[in-house]
């Protein structure tokens, strides 16, 4: 058995999640003291993804990413990288995909902070940073962790825009998901099960993860 599918899947979500940890962080800690109106369009935007096709979402990436479009012309002209059809190319499709969900659950987990706890330590002469990283974070922890956890379940079982930005190709572009399909589309289903069997058991281990961080939030909401 090729397990090449399984460590492209884990390495294209793994830097997707990271990518997305700090995005989402940045632009949920921003967006939260934003005004209501331009918090509701900003809201709308960065979370589309979550609700477009993905097919749609790929369409959207291969019209910036792609060879002859002015990006992806900028890249292969200038570096000599093509931004599609590679193995990387399937890390833009998961970022996309993912972003949404770590965003509005770090929303969530910051607009549930309390600030008198920022103003108590800017009071003691604290810098924002300081009280972002040893303050903010430490409380809102359960929060982001269970964000973190679903973008990474969400990048790691992400196929449509994957397929049509990096396409299949054994050894190189394939994941987990075009692999069932791909297997699925040649008759080849005692190895399609295989692969859907590893992606369960993958998925059921995510969901332990997410089940064991919400029970955590609660009982330290019930001690506070």
């Amino acid at each position: 058995m090729d397990w090449y599918p399984l460590w492209n899947s884990l390495r294209i979500a793994l830097i997707s999640c990271a990518a997305v940890f700090f995005l989402g962080i940045f632009a949920a800690y921003y967006i939260a003291k934003l005004p209501r109106v331009l918090k509701g369009v900003l809201d709308v935007v960065l979370t589309l993804p979550m609700v477009l096709p993905p097919t749609v979402v790929g369409y959207f990436l291969l019209l910036l990413f792609g060879a002859k479009r002015p990006l992806g012309l900028f890249f292969l002209e200038h570096f000599g990288v093509k931004l599609v059809m590679n193995w990387y190319s399937a890390i833009f499709a998961s970022i996309v995909v993912a972003f949404p969900l770590m965003y509005r659950t770090a929303r969530g987990a910051f607009e549930s902070f309390d600030e008198t706890l920022a103003w108590s330590a800017q009071t003691l002469g604290l810098s924002n940073t300081w009280i972002f990283w040893r303050v903010r974070m430490p409380y809102c922890r359960q929060g982001i962790l269970a964000g973190t956890v679903l973008a990474f379940a969400r990048a790691l079982g992400e196929y449509g825009a994957t397929s049509m930005i990096a396409g299949y190709t054994p050894g190189k572009t394939a994941t987990i998901a075009t692999t069932v399909y791909q297997l699925w589309r040649t008759n080849d289903e005692m190895g399609a099960m295989q692969w859907v069997l590893v992606d369960i058991v993958i998925s059921a281990v995510v969901l332990l993860a997410v089940n064991l961080l919400e029970r955590k939030q609660k009982q330290g909401g019930k001690r506070t």
